[in-house]
């Protein structure tokens, strides 16, 4: 899977986890919009782009397997260490 991956840094607020918006081109093919950056407990973590919906998030995009997301989560990120 070829991804185009395009990251935003988020100017650190205090009491936000957020850290950056992420775009990824898959393949030349699909491009998802939305994928964002956060700080969790122990590391950054990537969150799919979601709605809300009688009060939970449901993702509107997010892969299949645990490899995919990985490897996904895996370019993003490398690409908002290199900011």
């Amino acid at each position: 899977m070829e991804l185009k991956v395009t990251v935003n840094k988020n100017e650190i607020q205090e009491g936000s986890r957020l850290r950056g918006y992420a775009d990824i081109v898959i393949d030349n093919k699909i491009v998802i919009h939305g994928i964002t950056i956060i700080q969790g407990k122990e590391k950054l973590f990537v969150s799919m782009p979601s709605r809300k919906k009688e009060n939970k998030f449901i993702d509107i995009v997010h892969p299949i397997n645990n490899d995919t997301r990985e490897e996904i989560e895996t370019a993003i990120l490398n690409e908002f260490m290199k900011l």
